[in-house]
């Protein structure tokens, strides 16, 4: 599944917010469809500040409207419920990570690369837009009455929530592999693959389910509110209607993982604190050398992005539920109520690897046993009913960023596979890699545009 500590696919599961910046406050006429068209704010967007306890009123000195407009680095909480969208990089990688997670998998179906670029404009516009807490084009309920809406409806009056919108391109938008084994580069994009884009190899234990694994495209809405994040890949799936499909999706809830590791440290569906030293979003530092592409790494379009695993990791919960607290323990080397590597009193206290049991979870995934290798988590707990057998469809939806997959992810699953005790109590039962590209910085530019413009 991945190590519960720095090199791991677990993390923490606090939920701090990030530093609001409080800017003048609309008049009361930008609650009017003028006023709205005129500043760029919607219903929503003044009814979740107002809502947040943000006064209402005249102010000098700008707008809310340009509160939300950006900021130098995606991620920031530039105001109360909104992350700025532009940035240097993606927002929802380094960001604080929220409480929900709508995660889809999309199939392109046009072949068509000047289409492929126009949805691509389209999304990104769509995005800004719901990420600092306005409705899509002109909305749900202004437009031709005699035309479906620009937007859904459901996050009217809903706040931002601190949605992040993150956008990744799969193996197959470069090269398609039908089942004959034939190779087609649909789109022209075959040589500015990145070399780190890897298929990912099949590891012991896995058993992936296909319509669970890959895709062309894919986009991790990360909100507060499952309905916000909802929302949102509803709409970028409506704008897209007969350009892609929904491949397959994942909902998430209770992340399992932070980036910022000094708060509380979050349990996993299995009860054990997780992820006490994953990578912090203010460390720029081990971003840098551990997460963010950079030039020479391989493709130019890809410098300041990131590489993306997901796998969908199935918990057996009844058989886990059965085993002794002792047992459990030494599946991970922590203590099950403080989360203390044996051997320590405290959590945080450094781990001695040699005392912790061989084939624990904690003593593997440690970066002092992988050669200092690290990946930042964004995971979440998911529960999708039952298996029909009478047991929980349940487990972890594990993400993780890195510089270069090939040296991160593949190595460390590959150490894990072979000999972590956690295996007898889970199993992946689907995967996925992409390509993230860096942030839009600036208002105009759009998602993929140093890949496809």
């Amino acid at each position: 599944m991945g190590g519960a500590d720095a090199a791991g696919t677990h993390g923490d599961r606090s939920t701090p917010d990030g530093p609001a910046a409080d800017g003048p406050a609309p008049d009361e006429a930008a609650d009017e469809p003028t006023a709205e068209r005129a500043t760029g704010l919607s219903r929503r967007a003044v009814m979740g500040w107002a809502g947040a306890g943000l006064a209402l009123g005249a102010a000098g000195g700008g707008s809310v409207a340009a509160a939300v407009s950006g900021g130098s680095d995606s991620g920031t909480t530039v105001s109360d419920g909104a992350i700025a969208f532009y940035g240097d990089h993606q927002a929802g990688i380094a960001t604080p990570v929220q409480d929900r997670l709508h995660f889809a998998a999309f199939d392109v179906l046009t072949d068509d690369r000047k289409e492929l670029a126009a949805l691509l404009k389209e999304w990104t516009s769509a995005a800004a837009a719901m990420t600092a807490g306005r409705e899509v084009g002109q909305g749900a309920v202004d437009g031709l009455a005699e035309a479906p809406p620009d937007d859904t409806g459901e996050a009217l009056g809903l706040p931002p929530s601190r949605l992040t919108l993150t956008i990744g391109f799969g193996p197959s938008l470069f090269e398609q592999v039908d089942a004959d084994g034939t190779r087609t580069d649909r789109f022209g994009l075959r040589a500015r693959r990145p070399a780190a884009l890897v298929d990912l190899p099949h590891f012991p234990g896995d058993s992936l389910d296909p319509a669970r694994s890959g895709g062309d495209l894919c986009v991790q809405a990360c909100a507060d509110d499952p309905q916000v994040a909802v929302h949102a890949i509803r709409n970028l799936a409506r704008i897209g209607m007969g350009k892609v499909s929904v491949r397959w999706s994942q909902l998430g809830f209770g992340k399992t993982s932070s980036t910022t590791p000094d708060a509380q440290t979050p349990r996993n569906l299995m009860g054990f604190k997780d992820g006490t030293h994953n990578i912090a979003g203010t460390d720029t530092a081990t971003l840098k050398d551990h997460v963010w592409a950079a030039p020479g790494d391989g493709q130019d379009w890809m410098t300041g992005g990131s590489y993306l695993v997901a796998r969908r990791i199935r918990m057996h919960i009844e058989t886990w539920d059965r085993e002794g607290l002792k047992a459990q323990e030494d599946v991970f080397g922590r203590t099950k109520g403080e989360g203390a590597p044996y051997g320590k009193q405290r959590e945080r206290d450094t781990p001695d690897l040699a005392r912790l049991p061989k084939d624990s979870h904690v003593r593997l995934a440690h970066p002092d046993t992988n050669g200092g290798l690290r990946i930042l988590r964004r995971g979440f707990s998911f529960t999708d009913g039952t298996d029909g057998l009478g047991r929980l469809d349940a487990g972890l939806f594990f993400l993780a960023y890195q510089r270069d997959t090939r040296k991160a992810f593949v190595p460390l699953q590959r150490r894990l596979a072979a000999n972590d005790a956690l295996n007898e109590y889970i199993q992946h039962v689907g995967s996925a890699h992409f390509a993230c590209p860096p942030g839009v910085r600036k208002p105009g530019e759009w998602w993929g545009q140093a890949l496809l413009g």
